[in-house]
């Protein structure tokens, strides 16, 4: 199965990379990606929003005419769902590690931007419960790989049109909430929530932890997105 793995704000694609090996080890093709514009200044990035990141995905679904599996974590939930809202007779499954579909119109978050582009905030900006398993040789490792992203994606809202992506299967890979917790506030009608509450096919898996598995704990994310990944070829929608 292609297989592929959008990164969260201010990581590239060797974020994923230790994740890698256990999906080649199953028989995947993973690509990891690094967004259009991240690490160029203002006057060479400044034009770039969501739209742009959603179509980098988009090309490369349209490479060739398999089915693909599409991995977002964090904010690269915008960007791998709204990839799945232009292609849903394409994309076999969504994964999203640590994040939730977005709404129509959603935006990512603010945060402050510096010279015209959104650095990395450092890891004091986050609350206690989501780097608590990162070490300080991890933190200053990771802070060292990160680097600044185009000003207009965290507040760009992603648009969504096609509703045949409620078709599509979906994996909530969950670190900060249980899946009990968000099985409740699905049934609960939270608003926000609301993308998982119309998909037709949802399953929720429980990693505890903070909110970068792919750093505290990548042997256990590879074999969660192994165990997530299905072979099935994508149904009729």
């Amino acid at each position: 199965m292609n297989v592929i793995l959008v990164p969260g704000l201010w990581l590239t694609a060797s974020s994923w990379d230790a994740v890698i090996p256990a999906l080649l080890e199953a028989g995947h093709r993973p690509e990891a990606l690094s967004m259009p514009g991240i690490g160029i200044p203002a006057a060479g990035s400044a034009h770039i929003g969501i739209a742009d990141w959603i179509d980098e995905v988009v090309r490369v679904i349209d490479r060739d005419d398999e089915p693909v599996v599409l991995v977002g974590h964090s904010g690269g939930a915008n960007v791998v769902w709204g990839a799945a809202d232009a292609r849903p007779d394409r994309v076999a499954r969504v994964v999203f590690v640590d994040a939730v579909p977005p709404l129509d119109g959603a935006r990512i978050w603010e945060f402050p931007i510096v010279d015209g582009v959104v650095p990395f905030p450092g890891w004091d900006s986050f609350d206690d419960e989501e780097v608590a398993d990162l070490d300080a040789q991890t933190r200053h490792r990771v802070e060292g790989e990160t680097t600044w992203i185009p000003a207009r994606i965290p507040t760009d809202p992603i648009s969504l049109s096609d509703d045949r992506r409620h078709g599509i299967p979906i994996t909530l890979i969950t670190c900060l909430m249980t899946s009990a917790d968000t099985r409740k506030l699905i049934d609960d009608g939270a608003p926000w929530i609301a993308e998982l509450a119309a998909a037709a096919d949802l399953e929720i898996v429980d990693l505890p932890g903070g909110h970068w598995p792919q750093f505290a704990q990548p042997d256990a994310l590879a074999q969660a997105l192994v165990a997530a990944i299905r072979t099935e070829p994508v149904r009729a929608r």
